[in-house]
Formats: C-alpha cells, structure tokens, sequence
C-alpha cells in the first residue's frame, strides 16, 4: 500500500496475475462447455436407447393384444400390409446370410413356421409378419428376442383381467391361457457380441454394483429380465421347432426360475411352454448363466435407486460451474456443501447436529473490537515524522495510524481517519494542530484511492480540514506549516514523477500557487521562518531556494563551486541569523548564504545567488536530521557513527553521544526539552534519553515483513517473528518488548509448547527452532526438508509437535521432557500444494490441513499419520483450535470473489464464539463462530497499511493482535461487548428447531 512499495516487481506480479486470472476464467468456460457436450452426448444416448427398448416392446404388446383379442390380428395385419414385404424381405435377406434355409416355394418366408403347440396350427399372417420384423437391438443388454405370436384361443381370459402397461413396456397382472405357447425366435448373428458380453460380465461383474449412472434405466431391467427368460429357457441348447419334447423339458427350469423371483414378467402361468431357437454351443452351462443375470439383475436394480436423473445431474453441473474468483456454495440436503474457489469446488460436509442448514441467519457478532496499542514506529524511511507536544505526547505514525504516546503515563491515543499509508506529519506553529498526509494506493479492485492532507486537532483528535483531494499523485511526501505569518500557509511536495509544489491556503483551503519541483527525489520542504514567500526544498543532488510573488515561484539552485556535491542533502535547518543549514551524504553541515550575483561568471543582469558560505565536518556518513533548539544551539544525527552531536550557534561541537547499535541510525530528532530529547532511529525505535544518562527505547518494532505470531497459553504474552530475522516476546499488558532475539535466518510461524516454558519457531530454510522463554537459549533444532516452513502447531496435551512445510508434508514429532527433547514421529503425506494451515483435534489425534490449492485433510496422527479417506467421518470431530481458512466452521468469511489468496490467516476465540479474520487488503474482520453460510456479516477494522499477514487472542480472550506485512506494525485490539454463552449449542438449536436465527438464549 506505500508507494516505497509500488515497483516495477509488483507491476509485473499485477500483470501476471492478471494474466492467470483471464486463463482460469478461459479454462473454467471451456470446461463448462465441455460439460455441455457431454450432456447433450449422454442426453442423446439416453433418447435413443428408450427407442430402442420401445422398438423392441412393440412385438410383445401385438403378441398380447392378438391372444387377447383374435379380431385385432386382422387389423394389425391390414396396418402392416404397406412394410410386411419389405420387412420380410429384411428378414429374408439377413437370414440367408446367416445361413438360415428358406423354403423353395416361398423364398420370402423362413421354413421353420411358428407351430401351436396346442393344436398344431401354424399361425395367422399377422403373426407371421411380426416375427418377420427385424428385431430392435438393445445396447444395454446385447440381446435381441424377436416373439413371434400366439395363436389366439377360445379359452382366454376376460379383457378385464388382462392390462398392459404400455409407459413402462411392462406387463401388469396379464395372464395368458394354459393352452397357448409361444416362440422367442433368437437372431442369428449375435452369438459372437453375446460371448463378449459373458466375458465382460465375468472381469468385472462385481464392479457393475459399484457403478453409477446418470439417468434412470427402469426400462434396462425390463430388457435384462427378458433376455434372462430366453437363456434360462435355452439352457439345453438343442430344442428347435420341430422338437417340442425339448422344449417341455426345459419349461420346468424356467418356470421355476422365474416364480422365484418378481418382475414384470412374473404373471406368465406354470402351463406355458416357449420354444426358443438358438445357437446351443455359447450357452453349455445354465447355472453359471443364471447367476450372471440374477447379478445384473440386481445391480440394475441398485443403479436405479441410487443414481439421479441425467438431467437434474446436468442441472446442478451448469449451476454449480463457478467462474473465477467465485466462492458459491451449493448445498445438498444433509450431506454437503460445495464452494468454489477460482471454479475449483471445495466440498464441505455439514455436521450432524445441524438439520436444517438452509434456516441459519448469520449475523453480526456482539463482540467488537477497540485499538488498544499500536507497537513500531515508521522510521525506516520516514523524515520529519516525530514532534513533541505540549501535552506531554510524542506524535508519530506507523501503517495508517498516527499515534499520540504520553511519555510519562505510557497511554496511547489514536487519530484514524487515513485510509492508507500515512507518509509525512507537520506541526502547526501553535503546537496543538497537526497535518498529516497520506499515499495515494489502491483498493481492493485495484482502483487507485485518492490521497490528501488531513489538519486535525491534536486535543480532540477532530479533523479540521481536509486539504487537495484527489490532487496529489500517488501520495503526500513532505509537507511544512508556514511560521512568519502564524501558520496561515501549508507548503505540499506530492509523490509524482515531478513532485509538484504547491501552496494552500489553511483559512479557505485553496491552492494558491503549484509548479513541478524536480524529477529527483524530494526529502524535505520548509518555509523561511522569517518570510511566507520564501521556501526551501532539498533532496538528491539539489537544495532550491524558492520564492513566491504574485501566484507564481521562481526558483534558484543552491551553487557548490568549489565543495565537492554530495549526492544527497538529507535535511536542511535554520539558524538564528537566518541562514540555512544542510546536512548531506558525505556527513557535511553546509552553511548557505546569500552573494552578489557574479557578473564575470554569469554575465550583465545576473542576480544574486545562494553559494556555501562554509563546510563542517559533523559525521561519519549521512547526517540525516538537523534540529534547532530555542537557544540557538543545533542537533545533529549522524548515519553511520550513530552519534548525536550538540553544535554551539557557530557550530562548535559541545556534546555528543552515542546510540546502541540495536537500535541502528539516527533518523529524526525532536527535543522534549533544553536536555531531554527523542530520538527515531531507522530500525523503528524511538529513544528517550539525555547526554549525560544515554537513551532507552520506549517505542520499538520490527523493521521487515513479519508473518510469525502466537500467544502464550496462560500469560498475556505473545511473540512475532519475521524477514528482520527478530523473534521478539511483548507483554501485552505492559505494552513493551520483553526480549528480542536474532536468528541466523528468518522466522515465518511460531507456537508455544502448552506448558508455556518453551517456543518453537519455523525458519524460511526449513530447519526450526525451539527457544526457552527464560534464558532465550536455543535448546533444540531440527531440519525438515529445504523449503519454508508455514505453520508451527502443538497438540493440546503437549505430546505432538505438527511442522507444515512448502515441500506439500507434515512433520510429526514426539514432544518429551516438558517441550524439551523432540523425535520424529512420522510425516503426513497427501497434499498436492505446499500447507498453509493446521490444527489439532480436542483429544490430540487428529489433524486437519489447508494446502495452497485449497486442499481440506484429516490425519489419523496415533494411527500411524494415516489420511483420512473418507472426509465426511470428520464433520462433528471438535477442534481445540482453529486456524484453517477453509473449513466448513469458517466458510461464511470468504468474500464474494475471492481468489483463494486474500485471506491470509484466522483465529476462533478460545471461547468459540467469535472468529477473527487477516485479508490482504488491510482489514480485520470479526465474524461471529461458526460461521458455515456464505456472505456472513462481520465487522470490519482499519489501520493497518499493508496485507494482513496474522491474527491471534490472547489467552483469555481479552484481547486481539493482528500483524501487518510491509507496515511492519503490531495492533493490539481490546474485545469489548457480548455475553458469556457457547454458540455452538446456539447453532446446534438454530438448527434442530428450525429457526430463523442464531439469537442467544434469554439471560
């Protein structure tokens, strides 16, 4: 969010992420059209395979209609007499392939003449033409039965008794006479497809129950059955139409077969015979063919219970095809919940005590939460950025807060109306109003935020005047009250390219005069304290004096001649005379004044000039900050010497002192009194102290980009880590630093031991290490793997010690001698991505997992860091903390659009009521817990400058810290508000009940 930050790096990382998103997006449509094709393909399968079943239904229900009603023969026939011929001669044509003979007085009829086996006639033309139709092939089956007709008889039952379903092709309740027998005639042709499908029946009959399909097939059943009843009543396999005594006897298996079981086809009578013609060499053993289709019987029986229809699957498929950045979830009634995350679903498994997951109403949370303490100091890069009140404060800024420290009552005050990055402070003449501005940055969506300088009153903390909205570029860098005229003026250099100048009137906030400066840095501005038309800029290379008539400057470039110029002029001061004083790189206090204009040099006209009128050695290295005191004394801050120099009105050295070397350089300087300064060093101290006494830190901070937080289990202690290589224990109560130390690498997790003795640290190098809190010792170090390591977690009895890695495992260490002594215990291996979060089960065995692809795991660690296979065992499983991102518990704080990446780090309180949520767009979120339902409510905190990189309660809940990234700043939250209820038990009773809302029970 600092324009310190906005280089080229992240210019590019923007394009690049731009770039995947567009391919995701591209990917996700592809593969959503893909699907489309696959419905339409499966869709028009289904079609197809209806009318096939139909096609082949049909010959039956003539069959039926004609023993029923012997006129409807004449009618069929008269219907069919247009195709019979060319039917026949299909037929014709495919049997003499086949090998079928034909009779030499009529080619166009088969020889084998269907026969009654009651009265040995032979059957009625219409009959004859059905079974010359070409039979209909059923693909899901591999059979194709051709009936031929019953010749009708005088003893059938009443048309009432008889009934035909013609919708599912299946017979109901129809009873056929005791005298009539039919013929399934068997196609030659398809012995060598029925053999692959016996074979295929043996590889993987078993699996055919495991299947699942994706439309109903009730019609498939009605054809397995059918085909079942031509084998069971073929099993001999040399009955043909002249043998009827074979065929009596393979009518008992049959029939017993088949009163056996239930089925459409199960009314057929006992005194029914069927002869069947057949190739008898593919089905020599009956029995193994019988336990074949009663297996295929039931498995499509069991596919149609549990498979939903092609369409309501293709429904949810399009519906749930997320587009990219999209976190929907769907919900399935009682089982799960899918969000999705840049189009990859995410399954969520609903917890059993929780019934009617569609009733929960999220709400906000009763908790809220009050900036209590801001840690660090922006000295890093900061000028200017430390003044002294009358008030007894000290007034500086670090992220988006400016913070008001008294000194004597260590009490902090807050002004928190920046929306980004504060860059540069100035005080008012009258020592009580302040201005303040801010970098300009970007918002969530990237769009850029407009930046401006904020008068405030330091009393009231109430914005006065809000000055150049939206006209300074990227930001405010410098800024400066005018003294002459008490204050009436505000000098602004932006953070532009050119770094424009401008002058604004306080009084009627209007700009009164503008011009680009230079486009080399700008370090400082100050108006001459004895004229408002005189001003004074300074940075790389240059010092310019500027003056201001009539709406328009003229500038004019401080001469060097013959002094050496430095590269930098890093500050520039006043003196009594008037002259201005400047500190630059090569450790130099130039004295400039004002000369007559050198006619020789410069020709007739020339004006005056501002020359060196005299070089003093003060420092070694840059001489960062130069401060005036009321008696006309001068304060130097050197760079690398660290010293703080004392200077008489004609720059005679007096005192001077030294800083410790932890605290690094001199940055800015501000005098509390004649004797008692402040001093801001560039490793984000501020110091208290004298000359003769020395200087303690009362402010101190990180100085690189933390990650590493976790907070004592019993104490109001909690320890950070980060790039600078510090791990640093603070007291939070107290509000200080406890102790400090620094590592050979740098930290990005920590966890302490739940004795609270020991601390263990994870190290960007992959080894991690484990401090005792007391002496600060290291007292155990291991190595796992060569990457990163993410999360440091304990078990909550102490026993583990769970390490995630960037190189996608979990390390299981044995935890003895009270967090002392650590063995390898296994590795948790099954994440595809590098882990990101993790967190212990209440009873200490198990794990569940966050990976950087959105992976949710569960390890069984006793058992042997076993993976959980089946993730639904795990929805009630209760959790001693949480941490992970992604969850069912948490899924309510993803935003609309979220990229997987913008939430950096949660916590759930120790009481579990409420959540706390770090994104990257510099908010802390509090959202009630559990949260399961999708846009939950939560309330939302500014004041940090960067992407949130961690959050974290204190052990009772008291408090909430939150950490930035780049801004380096440490937030301590103050949990004020709710009541002492466990909103578990209000969710499992929102849910049971059937209420609309999580409401706390009455008190």
């Amino acid at each position: 969010m600092d324009s310190s930050t906005n280089s080229l790096d992240e210019a590019s990382a923007d394009g690049s992420t731009d770039y995947q998103d567009r391919t995701s997006m591209m990917e996700v449509r592809l593969q959503a059209q893909e699907d489309e094709i696959t419905l339409l393909k499966s869709s028009l399968a289904d079609a197809l395979r209806r009318i096939h079943i139909h096609d082949k239904l049909l010959p039956l229900l003539k069959q039926q209609l004609i023993a029923v009603n012997p006129s409807a023969a004449r009618v069929l026939n008269q219907v069919s007499c247009s195709e019979s011929s060319s039917s026949s001669r299909r037929f014709s044509s495919s049997a003499a392939v086949d090998g079928i003979p034909l009779s030499a007085g009529s080619p166009s009829q088969p020889s084998h003449n269907i026969v009654n086996s009651a009265n040995g006639h032979t059957g009625s033309p219409a009959a004859a033409e059905l079974q010359s139709r070409p039979a209909s092939r059923d693909q899901s089956t591999q059979t194709e039965p051709t009936p031929s007709a019953l010749e009708p008889d005088q003893n059938t039952l009443p048309p009432n008794d008889k009934s035909l379903d013609p919708e599912g092709g299946c017979l109901c309740d129809q009873t056929l006479p005791n005298e009539s027998r039919a013929k399934l005639v068997r196609v030659p042709g398809l012995e060598d497809e029925e053999e692959d499908d016996e074979d295929q029946q043996d590889d993987g009959g078993e699996q055919e129950k495991e299947l699942s399909l994706t439309s109903s097939m009730e019609e498939s059943v009605q054809s397995d059955l059918v085909r079942g009843l031509q084998r069971e009543d073929s099993h001999d396999g040399s009955c043909s139409s002249e043998e009827p005594g074979s065929s009596s006897a393979s009518l008992s298996s049959s029939t017993q077969n088949l009163s056996s079981r239930s089925g459409p086809l199960s009314t057929i009578q006992e005194g029914e015979k069927t002869l069947v013609r057949r190739n008898s060499e593919k089905l020599s053993n009956a029995d193994r063919q019988r336990k074949r289709l009663d297996k295929k019987a039931a498995s499509s029986a069991n596919l149609l219970t549990r498979s939903p229809s092609l369409e309501n699957r293709a429904k949810e498929l399009i519906s749930n095809a997320g587009s990219p950045g999209s976190r929907r979830g769907t919900y399935s009634q009682g089982q799960s919940i899918k969000m999705f995350i840049r189009g990859r679903p995410i399954t969520m498994y609903v917890p059993s005590n929780i019934q009617n997951y569609d009733d929960l109403k999220m709400e906000l949370p009763l908790e809220r939460l009050e900036l209590d303490w801001v840690y660090g100091y922006r000295g890093r890069d900061g000028r200017a950025n430390l003044y002294f009140l009358p008030t007894g404060e000290a007034v500086y800024f670090i992220a988006c807060v400016i913070v008001l420290y008294h000194i004597k009552d260590s009490t902090q005050r807050h002004y928190r109306k920046h929306t980004d990055c504060v860059r540069s402070l100035a005080l008012h003449p009258d020592k009580v109003r302040v201005a303040s501005g801010q970098t300009a940055g970007v918002d969530k969506d990237g769009k850029p935020l407009q930046s401006c300088v904020h008068i405030w009153d330091s009393n009231t903390l109430v914005t006065l005047q809000q000055i150049g909205l939206g006209t300074f570029q990227r930001g405010v860098g410098s800024l400066a009250f005018s003294s002459a005229d008490s204050g009436g003026f505000l000098c602004v250099i932006d953070d532009s390219t050119e770094h424009m100048l401008s002058v604004w009137d306080c009084a009627k906030e209007t700009k009164v005069a503008e011009i680009k400066s230079t486009n080399e840095a700008v370090f400082a501005v100050e108006f001459n304290p004895s004229d408002s038309n005189n001003i004074i800029t300074c940075g790389k290379s240059h010092v310019y004096f500027w003056t201001l008539s009539g709406g328009q400057f003229t500038k004019k470039q401080g001469i060097f001649g013959k002094y050496k110029k430095p590269k930098f002029i890093q500050c520039f001061a006043f003196g009594l005379t008037g002259d201005v004083l400047t500190g630059d790189s090569e450790g130099n206090i130039l004295t400039w004044g004002k000369s007559a204009a050198d006619v020789k040099t410069l020709g007739k006209g020339a004006k005056e000039t501002y020359q060196i009128m005299r070089q003093t050695r003060a420092h070694e290295g840059s001489v960062f900050t130069l401060c005036t005191l009321q008696d006309g004394a001068l304060l130097s801050g050197g760079g690398k010497d660290r010293k703080i120099i004392r200077w008489s009105a004609d720059l005679a050295p007096e005192r001077e002192c030294e800083i410790p070397e932890k605290f690094g350089t001199v940055r800015t300087i501000a005098a509390m009194d004649e004797e008692e300064l402040l001093v801001g060093t560039t490793r984000n101290a501020i110091l208290r102290g004298t000359f003769s006494d020395g200087f303690l830190a009362i402010v101190q901070g990180h100085v690189d980009e933390m990650w590493g937080l976790a907070s004592h289990p019993s104490q109001s202690l909690f320890l950070t880590c980060g790039h600078d290589r510090q791990v640093c224990l603070w007291e939070a109560e107290e509000h200080r630093l406890s102790w400090s130390v620094s590592l050979e690498e740098y930290g990005l997790c920590a966890d302490f031991c739940p004795n609270g003795s020991t601390v263990s640290v994870g190290l960007n190098t992959g080894r991690w290490v484990v401090l005792d809190l007391l002496t600060q010792e290291v007292i155990s170090e291991s190595v796992d793997g060569n990457e990163q390591l993410s999360v440091m977690r304990y078990s909550p009895d102490g026993n583990f010690l769970a390490v995630g890695s960037h190189d996608n495992f979990i390390y299981i260490y044995n935890v003895t001698e009270k967090g002392r002594r650590y063995t390898r215990f296994g590795k948790c291996n099954g994440h595809s991505s590098f882990i990101t979060h993790l967190d212990w089960s209440k009873d200490g065995r198990y794990i569940m997992s966050n990976s950087g692809d959105y992976e949710i795991l569960y390890w069984d660690i006793p058992g042997g860091c076993k993976l959980l296979r089946n993730r639904s065992e795990s929805k009630d499983r209760e959790w001693a903390s949480f941490t992970c991102v992604l969850g069912f518990h948490v899924m309510g704080v993803w935003l609309e659009g979220s990229d997987g990446t913008d939430i950096n780090a949660l916590c759930r309180s120790h009481s579990e009521r409420i959540v706390a949520v770090a994104d990257d767009f510099c908010k802390v979120h509090l959202f009630q817990f559990p949260c399961p339902k999708l846009k939950a409510p939560s309330h939302k905190y500014d004041g940090h400058g960067s992407h949130v990189t961690n959050v974290c309660f204190t052990h009772n809940d008291s408090h909430l810290l939150s950490m930035g990234g780049k801004d380096t700043c440490i937030l301590q939250w103050k949990v004020v508000g709710g009541n002492r209820w466990d909103s578990k038990d209000k969710l499992g009773s929102a849910s049971s009940t059937s209420t609309s809302s999580l409401e706390p029970p009455a008190s």
